[in-house]
């Protein structure tokens, strides 16, 4: 495996990974990041190259072996629109801020513990988020963006749901997305 650094092969690979879509979704987003600043502190590795076939992507101080990579294989403001016709008059769209890291702990799948919390803290503090408000700026409905460019972690909380937030937060995450350059996927 080599490990890329030069920014030339890693904007190339961009590219590749670009056409290759939705097959290489997986280390797309990481490859994205890097190229963007890399904000998750990833690396990226390539089986060959230029002629490569497989992507490995991980965490740059992760020292996990080979098997903890995300890998794939090759076969603006992002404009929300009229925020009026998706959303209720009560509901505004915001962001979460790093005081609701217990909610999104408490909420999360995988969430509890404090290696969860410290990786939410994480995400919160360095990739996008979206969410839908109350009148009082409490969140409803939210999605988060991981280091990988996926959503991680959506949620509506129960009061709130069957009432198209979750669709509603999806959509406006979706084209803010597209607005920078990402896909995304329904």
């Amino acid at each position: 495996m080599l490990i890329l650094t030069c920014p030339a092969q890693l904007q190339r690979l961009e590219g590749a990974l670009r056409r290759s879509l939705p097959l290489a979704l997986p280390v797309y987003g990481a490859v994205m990041n890097i190229n963007r600043g890399n904000p998750g502190r990833f690396v990226v590795a390539v089986d060959s190259w230029p002629d490569f076939g497989a992507v490995l992507a991980r965490r740059s101080e992760e020292v996990a072996p080979w098997g903890h990579w995300r890998w794939g294989a090759l076969g603006g403001t992002g404009g929300m629109g009229h925020q009026g016709e998706l959303l209720p008059p009560d509901v505004r769209v915001g962001a979460l801020s790093p005081s609701h890291v217990d909610l999104l702990n408490q909420t999360w799948a995988y969430g509890g513990n404090a290696r969860s919390r410290r990786y939410l803290a994480e995400v919160l503090g360095g990739f996008p988020n979206l969410c839908l408000q109350d009148g009082v700026g409490e969140p409803l409905s939210w999605v988060l963006t991981d280091p990988f460019g996926t959503g991680t972690h959506g949620y509506t909380l129960p009061a709130h749901r069957r009432r198209g937030h979750m669709r509603a937060v999806l959509a406006l995450a979706a084209r803010r997305a597209q607005g920078r350059g990402f896909p995304s996927y329904g």
